[in-house]
């Protein structure tokens, strides 16, 4: 991918956090130098609209490219098609399910399923609770196959003073696993100095 823009692709299923799939999209054009290939699932695009209120043009608008959930023959089902990885944000337990078992029943699962055989990077991030065992035993399974597992779990001890302020930590922590640094989305934890200590 060398003096190319970067490749990812983005899942987005229709478990709850939809604002975390736009997030990613609308920052990693913000920041330049970046291909997204975007694919939302039926439920995804239900969420999409409940949520945030936005449109199926709305959301295609973000990315550099967009695919039909069921287009199991598009580029990306392929690992001849070059990626830094992809994200599943949010990632319903059925999508979870699905790429744990390598089910490929879907252009999401697929390009997932291609993700963990060519060894790219693969992150979902799994929004349910609480959690049945199948549910974390299919978290286990992705992990064993080299995926991270990356709840939507916000930080407190960052003192984010809003919603979206909360959701662009998140968000920045996954980019900064695709080794994606942006200043602007978090500050990284770096210890209590002795004033900052309770007594």
């Amino acid at each position: 991918m060398s003096g190319k823009k970067r490749r990812l692709i983005l899942g987005m299923t229709g478990a709850t956090g939809a604002i975390y799939g736009v997030r990613l999209l609308e920052i990693l054009r913000e920041l330049g130098g970046f291909e997204t290939h975007l694919i939302v699932s039926t439920a995804g695009f239900i969420n999409l609209q409940h949520e945030l209120q936005m449109k199926r043009k709305d959301v295609y608008a973000l990315a550099d490219a967009s695919y039909d959930v069921n287009d199991v023959a598009a580029g990306i089902a392929s690992g001849a098609f070059k990626t830094d990885g992809m994200i599943v944000a949010p990632c319903s337990m059925k999508t979870l399910a699905s790429i744990a078992h390598g089910l490929s029943d879907n252009l999401i699962a697929r390009a997932a399923d291609v993700t963990l055989k060519e060894r790219r990077r693969l992150l979902i991030m799994p929004r349910e609770t609480p959690l049945n065992l199948a549910h974390i035993r299919n978290m286990a399974a992705v992990t064993e196959m080299g995926g991270i597992v990356y709840p939507p779990m916000p930080a407190f001890y960052g003192r984010a003073k809003t919603l979206p302020e909360l959701i662009d930590e998140t968000v920045g922590r996954i980019l900064a696993l695709f080794g994606i640094e942006d200043e602007r989305l978090f500050e990284p934890w770096e210890g209590l100095g002795k004033s900052d200590r309770s007594r």
